[in-house]
Protein backbone atom coordinates (compact mmCIF):
# COMPACT_ATOMS: atom_id res chain seq x y z
CA UNK A 1 0.00 0.00 0.00
CA UNK A 2 1.57 3.02 -1.32
CA UNK A 3 -0.09 7.01 -0.31
CA UNK A 4 0.72 10.01 -2.84
CA UNK A 5 0.00 13.75 -2.02
CA UNK A 6 -2.23 14.43 -5.48
CA UNK A 7 -3.87 17.64 -6.70
CA UNK A 8 -4.06 20.85 -5.58
CA UNK A 9 -1.98 20.48 -2.84
CA UNK A 10 1.05 19.78 -4.97
CA UNK A 11 0.44 22.16 -7.62
CA UNK A 12 -0.04 25.40 -5.06
CA UNK A 13 3.01 24.56 -3.12
CA UNK A 14 5.08 24.62 -6.53
CA UNK A 15 3.36 27.72 -6.87
CA UNK A 16 4.63 29.48 -3.80
CA UNK A 17 1.45 29.31 -2.86
CA UNK A 18 -0.48 28.31 0.96
CA UNK A 19 -1.70 24.90 0.79
CA UNK A 20 -5.17 24.51 3.11
CA UNK A 21 -6.27 20.99 2.08
CA UNK A 22 -4.43 18.13 1.36
CA UNK A 23 -5.63 14.97 -0.76
CA UNK A 24 -4.19 11.84 -0.84
CA UNK A 25 -4.26 8.42 -2.95
CA UNK A 26 -3.77 5.23 -2.12
CA UNK A 27 -2.51 2.12 -4.43
CA UNK A 28 -2.30 -1.14 -3.97
CA UNK A 29 -5.18 -1.23 -1.07
CA UNK A 30 -8.67 -2.21 -0.57
CA UNK A 31 -11.52 -0.96 1.21
CA UNK A 32 -11.07 -3.80 4.21
CA UNK A 33 -7.55 -2.90 4.52
CA UNK A 34 -8.32 0.85 4.62
CA UNK A 35 -11.13 0.15 7.55
CA UNK A 36 -8.63 -2.20 9.29
CA UNK A 37 -6.24 0.52 9.59
CA UNK A 38 -8.39 2.60 11.28
CA UNK A 39 -9.61 4.86 8.22
CA UNK A 40 -13.58 6.14 8.17
CA UNK A 41 -14.92 5.37 5.06
CA UNK A 42 -16.85 8.33 4.04
CA UNK A 43 -17.54 8.18 0.09
CA UNK A 44 -21.15 7.36 -1.56
CA UNK A 45 -19.77 6.89 -5.33
CA UNK A 46 -16.58 5.32 -4.71
CA UNK A 47 -14.02 4.50 -1.82
CA UNK A 48 -12.69 7.99 0.22
CA UNK A 49 -11.86 7.56 3.97
CA UNK A 50 -11.27 9.56 6.53
CA UNK A 51 -7.99 9.76 8.13
CA UNK A 52 -8.13 8.30 11.89
CA UNK A 53 -6.06 11.34 13.58
CA UNK A 54 -6.14 14.16 10.41
CA UNK A 55 -9.38 13.69 9.25
CA UNK A 56 -8.07 14.25 5.61
CA UNK A 57 -9.71 12.41 2.46
CA UNK A 58 -7.78 9.45 1.46
CA UNK A 59 -9.33 8.06 -1.67
CA UNK A 60 -8.16 4.42 -3.29
CA UNK A 61 -6.88 5.24 -6.74
CA UNK A 62 -9.56 4.70 -9.33
CA UNK A 63 -10.38 4.69 -13.12
CA UNK A 64 -13.92 5.92 -14.16
CA UNK A 65 -15.67 4.69 -17.03
CA UNK A 66 -18.59 6.97 -19.13
CA UNK A 67 -21.96 5.78 -19.16
CA UNK A 68 -24.71 8.00 -19.72
CA UNK A 69 -24.38 12.09 -20.07
CA UNK A 70 -24.23 14.22 -17.25
CA UNK A 71 -22.12 14.64 -14.28
CA UNK A 72 -23.78 11.37 -12.48
CA UNK A 73 -22.96 9.40 -16.34
CA UNK A 74 -19.94 7.64 -15.02
CA UNK A 75 -19.11 4.14 -13.25
CA UNK A 76 -15.69 3.76 -11.11
CA UNK A 77 -13.56 0.99 -10.69
CA UNK A 78 -10.65 0.90 -7.71
CA UNK A 79 -8.87 -1.78 -7.21
CA UNK A 80 -5.43 -2.58 -5.89
CA UNK A 81 -4.11 -2.92 -9.53
CA UNK A 82 -4.83 0.80 -10.77
CA UNK A 83 -2.12 2.63 -10.88
CA UNK A 84 -1.23 5.86 -9.92
CA UNK A 85 -0.81 7.01 -13.71
CA UNK A 86 -4.34 5.63 -14.04
CA UNK A 87 -5.93 7.72 -11.62
CA UNK A 88 -4.16 10.79 -12.84
CA UNK A 89 -4.83 10.26 -16.21
CA UNK A 90 -8.24 11.18 -15.09
CA UNK A 91 -8.03 14.45 -13.65
CA UNK A 92 -9.02 17.38 -15.71
CA UNK A 93 -6.11 19.66 -15.87
CA UNK A 94 -2.47 18.62 -16.45
CA UNK A 95 -1.83 21.12 -13.14
CA UNK A 96 -4.23 19.43 -10.86
CA UNK A 97 -2.80 15.95 -11.70
CA UNK A 98 0.89 15.57 -10.47
CA UNK A 99 1.77 13.57 -6.74
CA UNK A 100 4.52 13.68 -4.40
CA UNK A 101 5.57 9.97 -3.13
CA UNK A 102 6.22 10.01 0.46
CA UNK A 103 9.97 10.89 0.63
CA UNK A 104 8.52 14.01 -1.43
CA UNK A 105 9.49 13.44 -5.49
CA UNK A 106 7.38 14.74 -7.58
CA UNK A 107 5.48 12.55 -10.07
CA UNK A 108 4.67 14.43 -13.10
CA UNK A 109 3.08 11.96 -16.00
CA UNK A 110 1.74 14.60 -17.87
CA UNK A 111 3.78 17.76 -17.81
CA UNK A 112 1.71 20.09 -15.06
CA UNK A 113 4.80 21.26 -14.16
CA UNK A 114 5.79 22.89 -17.17
CA UNK A 115 2.45 23.94 -17.56
CA UNK A 116 2.88 25.67 -14.52
CA UNK A 117 5.83 27.52 -15.40
CA UNK A 118 4.29 28.41 -18.84
CA UNK A 119 0.78 29.62 -17.26
CA UNK A 120 -1.39 27.20 -19.20
CA UNK A 121 -4.45 25.33 -18.47
CA UNK A 122 -4.48 22.22 -20.56
CA UNK A 123 -6.65 19.25 -19.99
CA UNK A 124 -5.10 15.98 -19.19
CA UNK A 125 -6.78 13.45 -21.84
CA UNK A 126 -9.56 13.45 -23.63
CA UNK A 127 -11.62 12.05 -20.99
CA UNK A 128 -12.18 15.43 -19.87
CA UNK A 129 -14.61 15.52 -22.38
CA UNK A 130 -16.85 13.08 -20.04
CA UNK A 131 -17.37 15.21 -17.25
CA UNK A 132 -19.34 18.62 -18.43
CA UNK A 133 -18.46 19.59 -15.28
CA UNK A 134 -14.91 20.44 -16.00
CA UNK A 135 -16.20 23.10 -18.12
CA UNK A 136 -17.09 24.74 -14.74
CA UNK A 137 -14.13 24.34 -13.13
CA UNK A 138 -11.63 24.91 -15.51
CA UNK A 139 -13.49 28.82 -16.15
CA UNK A 140 -12.98 28.91 -12.40
CA UNK A 141 -9.56 28.22 -12.42
CA UNK A 142 -9.11 30.79 -15.00
CA UNK A 143 -10.64 33.17 -12.67
CA UNK A 144 -8.22 32.19 -9.96
CA UNK A 145 -4.88 32.04 -12.05
CA UNK A 146 -5.78 35.21 -13.97
CA UNK A 147 -2.31 35.27 -15.46
CA UNK A 148 -2.76 31.90 -17.36
CA UNK A 149 -3.64 31.08 -20.73
CA UNK A 150 -6.09 28.11 -21.76
CA UNK A 151 -4.61 25.63 -23.81
CA UNK A 152 -6.70 26.31 -28.15
CA UNK A 153 -7.09 22.67 -27.84
CA UNK A 154 -8.53 22.22 -24.53
CA UNK A 155 -11.01 25.45 -25.57
CA UNK A 156 -11.95 23.35 -28.53
CA UNK A 157 -12.61 20.51 -26.31
CA UNK A 158 -14.91 22.50 -24.50
CA UNK A 159 -16.86 23.41 -27.58
CA UNK A 160 -17.59 20.11 -28.58
CA UNK A 161 -18.70 19.48 -25.13
CA UNK A 162 -21.17 22.04 -25.40
CA UNK A 163 -22.00 21.27 -28.94
CA UNK A 164 -22.69 17.39 -27.84
CA UNK A 165 -25.34 18.59 -25.40
CA UNK A 166 -22.80 17.60 -22.13
CA UNK A 167 -23.60 21.23 -20.69
CA UNK A 168 -27.39 20.42 -20.67
CA UNK A 169 -27.18 17.49 -18.40
CA UNK A 170 -25.72 19.43 -15.39
CA UNK A 171 -27.57 19.32 -12.22
CA UNK A 172 -28.49 22.84 -10.81
CA UNK A 173 -26.75 22.48 -7.47
CA UNK A 174 -23.41 21.27 -8.98
CA UNK A 175 -23.57 24.47 -11.40
CA UNK A 176 -24.44 27.13 -8.80
CA UNK A 177 -21.38 24.79 -6.61
CA UNK A 178 -18.77 25.68 -9.29
CA UNK A 179 -20.41 29.41 -10.54
CA UNK A 180 -20.55 30.62 -6.86
CA UNK A 181 -16.63 29.13 -6.50
CA UNK A 182 -15.52 31.24 -9.61
CA UNK A 183 -17.55 34.62 -8.11
CA UNK A 184 -14.98 34.46 -5.22
CA UNK A 185 -12.00 34.29 -7.11
CA UNK A 186 -9.79 36.87 -7.59
CA UNK A 187 -10.97 38.07 -11.06
CA UNK A 188 -14.21 36.35 -11.52
CA UNK A 189 -14.73 38.05 -15.12
CA UNK A 190 -12.58 35.47 -16.47
CA UNK A 191 -14.47 32.59 -15.15
CA UNK A 192 -18.02 34.41 -17.30
CA UNK A 193 -15.65 35.23 -20.29
CA UNK A 194 -14.14 31.83 -20.68
CA UNK A 195 -18.03 30.22 -20.17
CA UNK A 196 -19.11 32.41 -22.84
CA UNK A 197 -16.24 31.73 -25.29
CA UNK A 198 -16.51 28.27 -25.39
CA UNK A 199 -20.18 28.35 -25.76
CA UNK A 200 -21.67 27.00 -22.13
CA UNK A 201 -22.49 30.58 -20.92
CA UNK A 202 -25.64 30.65 -23.03
CA UNK A 203 -26.77 27.17 -22.04
CA UNK A 204 -26.12 27.98 -18.43
CA UNK A 205 -26.80 31.34 -17.94
CA UNK A 206 -28.51 32.95 -20.77
CA UNK A 207 -29.74 35.95 -19.18
CA UNK A 208 -26.09 36.96 -18.54
CA UNK A 209 -24.82 35.89 -21.96
CA UNK A 210 -27.38 38.14 -24.00
CA UNK A 211 -26.04 41.00 -22.02
CA UNK A 212 -23.12 41.58 -24.68
CA UNK A 213 -22.93 43.54 -27.72
CA UNK A 214 -26.17 45.49 -25.78
CA UNK A 215 -25.21 49.44 -26.01
CA UNK A 216 -25.41 52.05 -22.92
CA UNK A 217 -25.26 55.56 -23.26
CA UNK A 218 -21.91 56.51 -23.58
CA UNK A 219 -21.98 59.89 -21.06
CA UNK A 220 -22.89 56.88 -18.34
CA UNK A 221 -21.04 54.10 -19.45
CA UNK A 222 -18.04 54.82 -21.41
CA UNK A 223 -17.24 50.80 -22.17
CA UNK A 224 -20.40 51.31 -23.69
CA UNK A 225 -21.22 47.18 -23.85
CA UNK A 226 -23.08 46.09 -21.36
CA UNK A 227 -21.65 42.27 -20.92
CA UNK A 228 -17.68 44.52 -20.80
CA UNK A 229 -19.47 46.82 -18.11
CA UNK A 230 -20.19 43.62 -15.90
CA UNK A 231 -17.70 41.97 -16.13
CA UNK A 232 -16.03 45.42 -14.47
CA UNK A 233 -18.42 45.10 -12.05
CA UNK A 234 -17.75 42.23 -10.71
CA UNK A 235 -13.89 42.30 -11.00
CA UNK A 236 -14.32 45.45 -8.89
CA UNK A 237 -16.65 43.62 -5.92
CA UNK A 238 -13.34 41.44 -5.87
CA UNK A 239 -11.13 44.06 -5.40
CA UNK A 240 -13.14 45.18 -2.84
CA UNK A 241 -13.29 42.25 -1.00
CA UNK A 242 -17.04 41.91 -1.79
CA UNK A 243 -18.90 38.58 -0.26
CA UNK A 244 -20.39 35.88 -2.04
CA UNK A 245 -24.08 37.83 -1.86
CA UNK A 246 -22.64 41.36 -3.19
CA UNK A 247 -20.97 39.17 -5.96
CA UNK A 248 -24.27 37.43 -7.15
CA UNK A 249 -25.94 40.83 -6.91
CA UNK A 250 -23.56 42.27 -9.29
CA UNK A 251 -23.72 39.28 -11.56
CA UNK A 252 -27.58 39.91 -11.74
CA UNK A 253 -27.76 43.60 -11.23
CA UNK A 254 -28.73 44.58 -15.16
CA UNK A 255 -30.18 41.34 -16.48
CA UNK A 256 -33.07 43.34 -17.69
CA UNK A 257 -30.83 45.30 -20.11
CA UNK A 258 -30.36 41.96 -22.36
CA UNK A 259 -34.56 42.71 -22.99
CA UNK A 260 -34.62 46.50 -23.90
CA UNK A 261 -36.68 46.89 -27.16
CA UNK A 262 -33.86 47.80 -30.22
CA UNK A 263 -35.97 51.06 -30.64
CA UNK A 264 -35.24 52.32 -27.46
CA UNK A 265 -31.73 51.80 -26.98
CA UNK A 266 -29.18 52.64 -25.55
CA UNK A 267 -31.42 54.29 -23.16
CA UNK A 268 -32.71 51.11 -20.67
CA UNK A 269 -35.51 52.53 -19.06
CA UNK A 270 -37.24 49.93 -16.52
CA UNK A 271 -35.11 47.67 -16.71
CA UNK A 272 -34.38 47.65 -13.04
CA UNK A 273 -37.92 45.40 -12.68
CA UNK A 274 -37.27 43.35 -15.90
CA UNK A 275 -33.62 42.13 -14.20
CA UNK A 276 -35.77 41.70 -10.77
CA UNK A 277 -38.30 38.96 -12.62
CA UNK A 278 -35.03 37.42 -15.01
CA UNK A 279 -32.99 37.10 -11.80
CA UNK A 280 -36.31 35.44 -9.51
CA UNK A 281 -36.36 33.06 -12.75
CA UNK A 282 -32.28 32.29 -12.74
CA UNK A 283 -32.29 31.85 -9.17
CA UNK A 284 -35.44 29.87 -8.95
CA UNK A 285 -33.54 27.26 -11.62
CA UNK A 286 -30.02 27.37 -10.31
CA UNK A 287 -31.56 27.00 -6.55
CA UNK A 288 -29.57 30.01 -5.32
CA UNK A 289 -29.41 30.41 -1.41
CA UNK A 290 -31.84 32.74 -0.50
CA UNK A 291 -29.54 35.13 1.12
CA UNK A 292 -27.96 35.50 -2.91
CA UNK A 293 -31.21 35.93 -4.13
CA UNK A 294 -32.83 38.44 -1.79
CA UNK A 295 -30.18 40.71 -1.88
CA UNK A 296 -29.91 40.76 -5.79
CA UNK A 297 -33.62 41.54 -5.62
CA UNK A 298 -33.10 44.75 -3.66
CA UNK A 299 -29.93 45.69 -6.08
CA UNK A 300 -31.48 44.91 -9.37
CA UNK A 301 -34.69 47.02 -8.38
CA UNK A 302 -32.81 49.73 -6.72
CA UNK A 303 -29.71 50.28 -7.88
CA UNK A 304 -30.48 53.40 -9.95
CA UNK A 305 -32.49 55.40 -6.99
CA UNK A 306 -29.72 54.42 -4.70
CA UNK A 307 -27.35 55.92 -7.52
CA UNK A 308 -29.32 59.37 -7.69
CA UNK A 309 -29.62 59.61 -4.28
CA UNK A 310 -27.43 62.43 -3.83
CA UNK A 311 -30.34 64.05 -4.99
CA UNK A 312 -33.23 62.53 -2.92
CA UNK A 313 -34.59 65.22 0.42
CA UNK A 314 -35.12 63.17 3.60
CA UNK A 315 -38.68 61.97 2.63
CA UNK A 316 -37.40 59.98 -0.42
CA UNK A 317 -34.53 58.12 1.41
CA UNK A 318 -36.49 57.01 4.26
CA UNK A 319 -39.03 55.69 1.63
CA UNK A 320 -35.92 54.27 -0.54
CA UNK A 321 -35.07 52.42 3.19
CA UNK A 322 -38.02 51.37 3.41
CA UNK A 323 -38.37 49.64 -0.01
CA UNK A 324 -34.88 48.20 0.95
CA UNK A 325 -36.35 46.88 4.07
CA UNK A 326 -33.35 48.63 5.89
CA UNK A 327 -34.34 49.33 9.00
CA UNK A 328 -35.21 45.87 9.66
CA UNK A 329 -32.10 44.65 7.74
CA UNK A 330 -29.38 47.12 8.14
CA UNK A 331 -26.35 44.88 7.59
CA UNK A 332 -27.87 44.07 4.46
CA UNK A 333 -28.22 47.18 3.37
CA UNK A 334 -24.75 48.18 4.21
CA UNK A 335 -24.28 45.33 1.40
CA UNK A 336 -26.80 46.48 -1.19
CA UNK A 337 -24.77 50.01 -0.81
CA UNK A 338 -21.51 48.05 -1.18
CA UNK A 339 -22.99 46.45 -4.90
CA UNK A 340 -23.82 49.68 -6.09
CA UNK A 341 -20.55 51.06 -5.59
CA UNK A 342 -19.06 48.46 -7.01
CA UNK A 343 -21.73 49.37 -9.96
CA UNK A 344 -20.76 52.34 -10.11
CA UNK A 345 -16.72 52.19 -10.45
CA UNK A 346 -17.29 49.46 -12.95
CA UNK A 347 -16.96 51.95 -15.63
CA UNK A 348 -14.25 52.21 -17.85
CA UNK A 349 -12.21 55.31 -16.80
CA UNK A 350 -14.58 55.77 -13.18
CA UNK A 351 -12.38 52.89 -11.37
CA UNK A 352 -10.80 55.12 -8.61
CA UNK A 353 -14.19 57.71 -8.45
CA UNK A 354 -15.70 57.88 -5.18
CA UNK A 355 -19.18 56.30 -4.17
CA UNK A 356 -20.59 59.77 -2.10
CA UNK A 357 -24.13 57.74 -1.97
CA UNK A 358 -23.04 55.18 0.45
CA UNK A 359 -21.96 57.16 3.07
CA UNK A 360 -24.48 59.34 2.87
CA UNK A 361 -27.37 56.80 3.03
CA UNK A 362 -25.15 55.10 5.90
CA UNK A 363 -25.57 58.35 7.99
CA UNK A 364 -29.40 58.72 6.97
CA UNK A 365 -30.15 54.99 7.76
CA UNK A 366 -28.43 55.32 11.33
CA UNK A 367 -30.09 59.33 11.98
CA UNK A 368 -33.67 56.74 11.38
CA UNK A 369 -32.65 53.69 13.56
CA UNK A 370 -32.08 56.39 16.19
CA UNK A 371 -35.76 57.40 16.42
CA UNK A 372 -37.50 55.76 19.26
CA UNK A 373 -40.42 53.68 17.78
CA UNK A 374 -41.68 52.56 20.89
CA UNK A 375 -42.09 55.73 22.34
CA UNK A 376 -43.72 57.33 19.39
CA UNK A 377 -46.57 54.17 18.84
CA UNK A 378 -47.20 54.35 22.61
CA UNK A 379 -47.83 58.14 22.33
CA UNK A 380 -49.81 57.25 19.31
CA UNK A 381 -51.93 54.07 20.71
CA UNK A 382 -52.65 56.78 23.68
CA UNK A 383 -54.37 59.39 21.04
CA UNK A 384 -56.59 55.93 19.86
CA UNK A 385 -54.17 55.91 16.66
CA UNK A 386 -53.69 51.95 15.55
CA UNK A 387 -51.93 50.23 12.94
CA UNK A 388 -51.16 52.36 9.63
CA UNK A 389 -51.56 55.19 11.72
CA UNK A 390 -48.65 54.18 14.17
CA UNK A 391 -46.77 53.26 11.44
CA UNK A 392 -47.08 57.26 9.77
CA UNK A 393 -46.33 58.89 12.87
CA UNK A 394 -43.05 56.44 12.84
CA UNK A 395 -42.57 57.35 8.99
CA UNK A 396 -42.53 61.07 9.80
CA UNK A 397 -40.45 60.97 12.57
CA UNK A 398 -37.86 59.04 10.60
CA UNK A 399 -38.45 61.59 7.96
CA UNK A 400 -37.38 64.30 10.55
CA UNK A 401 -35.06 62.72 11.62
CA UNK A 402 -32.85 62.04 8.41
CA UNK A 403 -33.94 65.58 7.57
CA UNK A 404 -31.54 67.33 10.78
CA UNK A 405 -29.09 64.86 9.77
CA UNK A 406 -28.70 65.47 6.43
CA UNK A 407 -29.42 69.70 7.50
CA UNK A 408 -25.69 69.16 9.72
CA UNK A 409 -23.84 67.02 7.47
CA UNK A 410 -24.42 70.73 4.97
CA UNK A 411 -23.83 72.93 7.72
CA UNK A 412 -20.64 70.75 8.34
CA UNK A 413 -19.64 70.51 4.67
CA UNK A 414 -20.21 74.35 4.29
CA UNK A 415 -18.11 75.26 7.39
CA UNK A 416 -15.10 72.82 6.11
CA UNK A 417 -15.21 74.58 2.46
Amino acid sequence: MQTYMVGGAVRDALLGLPVNDHDWVVVGATPEAMVAAGYLPVGRDFPVFLHPATREEYALARTERKTGRGYHGFAFHADPGVTLEEDLARRDLTINAMARDEAGRLIDPFGGQADLRARVLRHVTDAFREDPVRILRVARFAARFADFSLAPETLELMRGMVAAGEVDALVPERVWQELARGLMEQRPSRMFELLRECGALARLLPEVDRLWGVPQRADYHPEVDTGVHLMMVLDMSARLQASLPVRFACLAHDLGKGTTPASVLPRHIGHEERSARLLKSLAKRLRVPTECSELADVVAREHGNIHRSGEFGAAAIVRLLERCDAFRKPQRFDEVLLACECDARGRLGLEESGYPQRPRLRTALQAALAVGTRAIATAAQAQGLAGPQVGERIHEARVHAVAQCLAGTQSSSASAA
